[in-house]
């Protein structure tokens, strides 16, 4: 069994929420890890968890969910201080709220078997808690060493900077308090992948939602997958767009494949290269169509072919930006729920922004559209 630098145990394989006579009292946090066949990342995880910890001289206890694994994920974790409950659940928001049920301490973090918490993100985690907020989640970046596709690095960071900048992220590394997490009920058993959103989006209608600035190191396996393995191939979304995240065969290589094994390669086949060129192509489109919604009518009309070239470039990248007014749309109703007067002036503050980019890239597509019929009609 696990110490921390007090003296305070980091709790092994005692019963969930004992009372008995001479049990340890409840800790301070708990850190539930969801985990399937994770024995090749778990033990790193475990480790960057006690370090954390003890450097905040926190009481603190581990709580492993193990979904059924069949390899040494549990004899890991037990071995190196954590308290193993077993969730034959096969689906990743279930396995977290068993997690949570067992855990003891008042601060509950969520962290992905293949990620590293540091002490400064947690302890910024804990000071928001006891401050008042409800929960909150860490913006991510990637292990020292890790390989991963370009598009990875330049998609996740557009997430990292939208986390800290919005206030709002979901992801592998989630915190709550009890109380909150209570409250909401936990993330939606009925969702395979991306339980994370409602589940944060819950947390800010009971409070402040916060996002570190430090950032938590994770590994990058899940985009060393080809895109096209993985549940985002488009043939089972296409066949049933509304169970995109209820249907766990969209998912199954990503998250659920029982071969949790990486050699930490980047697929260097030329089917995975052309499917991250498709992807870098598709991000950088999004980000210059953000930036280039604001500009393309200071700039002076090209003459001839160039300004076609040009006029039909940014008809491209402002149907992007048009994707932003059925967001908006989605997001009023997240308005109408919010109770505290920060989250709802937020919450106004980000539609707005939405409907104006989204307008801009309106009044930019029907006025280059314009433009290219007058070429066309005096051609």
């Amino acid at each position: 069994m696990a110490t921390d630098s007090s003296g305070r145990t980091a709790t092994g394989a005692e019963s969930v929420g004992e009372t008995t006579a001479g049990a340890a009292p409840a800790p301070s946090i708990s850190f539930v890890i969801p985990a399937y066949n994770e024995e090749a990342f778990i033990g790193r995880t475990l480790q960057a968890i006690h370090e954390a910890a003890r450097a905040l001289g926190e009481s603190y206890e581990i709580v492993v969910a193990n979904d059924n694994s069949s390899d040494r994920t549990a004899e890991i974790a037990e071995q190196a201080g954590a308290r193993v409950v077993t969730a034959n659940h096969r689906q990743i928001a279930a396995t977290r709220n068993s997690g949570a049920r067992a855990a003891r301490g008042r601060f509950i973090f969520f962290v992905d078997s293949d990620t590293l918490p540091n002490p400064r993100t947690v302890g910024a985690a804990l000071k928001a808690m006891r401050e008042g907020a409800a929960g909150g989640g860490g913006a991510t970046w990637f292990e020292r060493g890790e390989k991963v596709p370009l598009y990875a690095r330049v998609g996740h960071a557009g997430l990292l900077v939208g986390a800290i900048l919005t206030g709002f992220t979901g992801g592998p590394f989630m915190f709550c308090t009890r109380e909150a997490f209570d409250a909401t009920g936990g993330f939606p058993e009925k969702m395979f992948w991306g339980e994370e959103t409602p589940f944060a989006q819950a947390l800010k209608r009971e409070g402040k939602f916060v996002v570190p600035w430090t950032p938590v190191r994770m590994s990058g396996r899940r985009y060393r997958k080809s895109m096209e393995r993985n549940a985002f191939v488009m043939d089972p979304v296409m066949k049933s767009p509304g169970k995109l995240f209820t249907d766990r065969s969209v998912v199954q290589s990503a998250w659920y494949d029982p071969d949790r094994t990486d050699t930490n390669t980047v697929p260097t086949s030329l089917r995975d290269r052309f499917s991250h060129v498709v992807w870098l192509l598709v991000i950088l489109c999004i980000y210059v169509g953000l930036v280039w919604s604001f500009i393309p009518w200071t700039i002076p009309p090209w003459p001839g072919v160039l300004g076609v070239v040009r006029d039909v470039v940014t008809i491209f990248l402002a149907h992007l930006g048009l994707v932003l007014l059925p967001i908006a749309a989605g997001l009023i109703t997240n308005v109408l729920r919010q109770k505290k007067p920060t989250n709802l002036l937020r919450s106004t503050l980000l539609i707005a922004a939405h409907l104006w980019i989204g307008g801009l890239s309106l009044k930019t597509v029907i006025e280059t559209y314009g433009r290219l019929w007058g070429w066309l009609a005096g051609a």
